[in-house]
């Protein structure tokens, strides 16, 4: 009785939803604008690469900072998943303050050290400092920090949203940048005097990077192990992440906000009583840029929400050392919500799986709703 009472009460939210929103929806484009991606100009290719050269140390020190509350889940675990693979330069996690970062939309993780403690130990500062997006672009503590390593130095690349963070600080006033798609008119509204780069994912200019959505910090993760390390070296971590092509390449077009986008978002989010909790084994070993990947896409069907569980309340480490807190104590999960690992296989491909286990689950415009987010061009997006 009460699930036909909520099911009733979901269908007239909806109804109610279509009578005031309607008009709207009929406004949004029926699908994206999508293009072939322009081509990079070798010599554009050199210049970011030069542009992202260590500024300081022969190893170079890279620092990924977050606010412990809120700090998103890709952008922060992906740069350090993929730089410590390449083993080019000491990597480290840090927070605002002590206790763990609280990873949205999901996860949680034990930081290396606080930015306090991270300036005790480095008082020459990083050489980069790579800025996710966080649940607030204005902390007075981060936005210092980001000043003060800029000033001594460090290159400040602000990975998809974070590119909010970094504006905050005014390093991009006047400089040319790019961000996540569903951002970029709050970031031009509330500094306008950036210059925005459409059609590429990755910007350099004058010691700050950004990139766009959420995904592009893998071909960013590795332009900079090839700024660090060579060619060679990134081609080589590429192929071990499953990632053999990359380069700045974008179709923005490709990216923004659609009828069917927000259907589904609607559609998704009036199905209450149809969300689901499902489980991911958190074991030691665990492989974090895997693990990001598919805990943020099913977190963001708008159906479901990705946990953590391990037999203890202990951290469990992962591939690259960092300690990461199951969110659920258990020692098994119903098998209808057990999520299968996907450890076994390149993380980019990972990514790929993941969405058509998606599909399979939820329907195709939800892989595209959550590839959509996520600012990954899936390959097969409709025509």
């Amino acid at each position: 009785m009460n699930w036909r009472f909520l099911a009733w009460g979901g269908l007239a939210a909806a109804a109610l939803f279509l009578i005031i929103f309607g008009g709207w929806l009929l406004t949004l484009p029926s699908r994206p604008a999508f293009a072939n991606a322009p081509t990079i100009a070798s010599q554009e290719a050199d210049a970011t690469i030069a542009a992202l050269k260590p500024p300081k140390r022969q190893r170079p020190l890279i620092a990924i900072v977050g606010i412990n509350e809120e700090t998103e889940t890709t952008d922060y675990l992906l740069p350090y998943g993929i730089l410590k693979r390449a083993d080019v330069a000491d990597v480290v996690t840090l927070a605002t303050g002590p206790g763990p970062v609280t990873l949205f939309p999901v996860l949680k993780v034990e930081p290396h050290a606080t930015i306090a403690a991270f300036d005790a130990q480095h008082p020459d500062g990083a050489d980069y400092v790579i800025v996710p997006a966080m649940s607030r672009d204005d902390d007075a503590k981060v936005v210092q920090w980001i000043k003060d390593q800029a000033g001594r130095g460090a290159i400040i690349i602000g990975v998809c949203a974070g590119a909010k963070v970094v504006a905050s600080t005014g390093l991009l006033d006047g400089r040319r940048a790019t961000t996540h798609w569903y951002y970029l008119k709050e970031l031009r509204d509330k500094h306008p005097t950036i210059d925005y780069v459409r059609d590429r994912r990755i910007v350099v200019n004058q010691g700050v990077a950004t990139t766009t959505g959420i995904t592009a910090s893998m071909p960013m993760s590795l332009t900079l192990i090839e700024a660090i390390a060579g060619r060679e070296k990134a081609q080589a971590v590429a192929r071990g992440i499953g990632l053999p092509h990359w380069d700045a390449r974008h179709d923005s077009g490709a990216f923004q906000f659609t009828r069917p986008f927000a259907l589904t978002a609607i559609q998704n989010t009036l199905a209450f009583w149809n969300r689901e909790q499902l489980g991911i084994a958190l074991a030691p070993g665990i492989d974090e840029v895997s693990l990001a990947l598919a805990a943020d896409a099913w977190s963001r069907t708008y159906r479901s929400r990705a946990v953590t569980f391990a037999a203890t309340a202990e951290a469990q480490p992962s591939r690259n050392g960092l300690r990461i807190l199951p969110d659920q104590v258990a020692a098994h999960w119903p098998a209808e919500r057990l999520l299968q690992p996907v450890a076994s296989m390149p993380p980019a491909q990972a990514l790929d799986h993941t969405l058509q286990r998606i599909e399979a689950r939820y329907g195709r415009r939800t892989a595209d709703f959550v590839a959509m987010q996520l600012e990954y061009p899936r390959q097969g997006a409709p025509d």
